[in-house]
């Protein structure tokens, strides 16, 4: 496999990653370098072991993936969308709930990540070595996830509250333009 081809593969999927790190550097605003780092290393080992995962299910379990995959994403995304708009709209402190720790960090990383299994599963059906492709795709959604919330920070910083609720509808239309993209096939 050429190595362009892999990189196409690699920034075609860090995308969602980026976009929800915009989305988490504007909830938090400022960042530190621990939330940088957290965020960047799971989104990134996440995108590296979906394909990896998706390579070992190979063909046995394509169907049922593709049938429900656009649904947990949906659901995963819709859901911290909807708590950043809540929060948003409060007049509570929005630093209780940080998308760098605990639960919220690995929903991210699945939903931001479960694309990436399908690639596993194409490259698997394909007979590619997935090796090379898993360890790229990994920190190129690292780098971006990077620029990401780093961007998002900037942004937070300046327009606060109202940046979290773009940020969360942002988060609402990820989810509703893969649920369309893929019940429109």
């Amino acid at each position: 496999m050429p190595w362009w081809y892999i990189a196409g593969i690699a920034v075609g999927l860090a995308m969602d990653a980026f976009a929800v790190a915009i989305a988490a550097g504007i909830k938090l605003a400022p960042v530190t370098k621990r939330q940088t780092f957290r965020l960047a290393f799971h989104f990134g080992l996440f995108q590296a072991l979906m394909p990896l995962l998706g390579w070992l299910a190979g063909s046995r379990i394509v169907g049922h993936i593709q049938a429900l995959d656009h649904w947990v994403v949906f659901g995963l995304l819709g859901y911290v969308g909807v708590k950043m708009l809540w929060e948003a709209r409060s007049d509570k402190p929005a630093a209780a709930s940080d998308p760098t720790r605990g639960w919220m960090l690995v929903t991210l990383s699945i939903a931001t990540s479960i694309d990436a299994l399908a690639v596993g599963l194409s490259m698997a059906l394909l007979e590619v070595s997935i090796w090379a492709p898993a360890l790229v795709i990994g920190l190129v959604a690292a780098a971006f996830t990077t620029a990401g919330i780093l961007g998002g920070s900037r942004l937070g910083k300046r327009w606060g509250r109202t940046a979290e609720a773009v940020g969360g509808c942002v988060l609402l239309a990820i989810g509703a333009k893969v649920l369309v993209d893929h019940l429109m096939l």
